[in-house]
């Protein structure tokens, strides 16, 4: 139940919150951002071919590059495209600290027709070194697809904390048998600075 209603708790704070005052949204006009997420993850043992419990402790270092201008100005849509690369490192807590490490580029859309709250989407992939010591899995080399959405808050005008969901899928796409994905659950928070 606490899991449940922990994020919902979160959001309702954030946006009792006075607005951060400035001219123009910080999304508007910011080149790109760097920052870092942190969370727990849990796969889901019988979603598709999952049959491991897998639960993870995140960490992910981010830089996002803006690809648009502002669009759809006036429209609930009102946003910028961003590309984020990221660094992650997931620790699965129930192996014995074993790991797994790689690079994502995930595509972006920030919505900015609010002031002090930005939503926003997120999906990509990229390759992950999995050393979880699943024989299931089939290789080390593996491949990841994800897809979520979050929301940052400004607390400046170049400082924002994130909160975020994410589904997120490991296999090794078919290139060893066997081939177990872990499809998972990851809950994110962090801070994000604009530049």
């Amino acid at each position: 139940m606490l899991k449940t209603v922990l994020p919902l708790l979160v959001v309702l704070f954030i946006l009792m919150l006075p607005p951060a005052v400035h001219a123009d949204h910080p999304v508007s006009s910011a080149n790109g951002e760097i920052g870092i997420l942190t969370g727990y993850g849990s796969s889901f043992v019988g979603f598709g071919e999952t049959r491991h419990k897998v639960q993870t402790w995140d960490t992910i270092l981010r830089a996002g590059f803006f690809l648009s201008d502002e669009v759809g100005k006036g429209s609930w849509y009102q946003g910028r495209h961003e590309l984020l690369l990221e660094l992650p490192y997931h620790m699965a807590v129930d192996y014995g600290g074993r790991s797994m490490v790689g690079g994502y580029g995930l595509g972006h859309w920030r919505f900015t027709s609010l002031e002090r709250v930005v939503p926003y989407v997120l999906a990509g992939g990229g390759v992950l070194f999995v050393d979880l010591g699943l024989p299931t899995m089939g290789t080390k080399l593996c491949f990841s697809y994800q897809g979520g959405t979050g929301v940052q808050y400004f607390i400046d005008r170049n400082t924002a904390l994130n909160l975020e969901y994410r589904y997120h899928h490991i296999s090794n796409a078919g290139t060893a048998n066997p081939n177990e994905p872990i499809n998972s659950n990851k809950l994110l928070m962090g801070v994000s600075f604009y530049y």
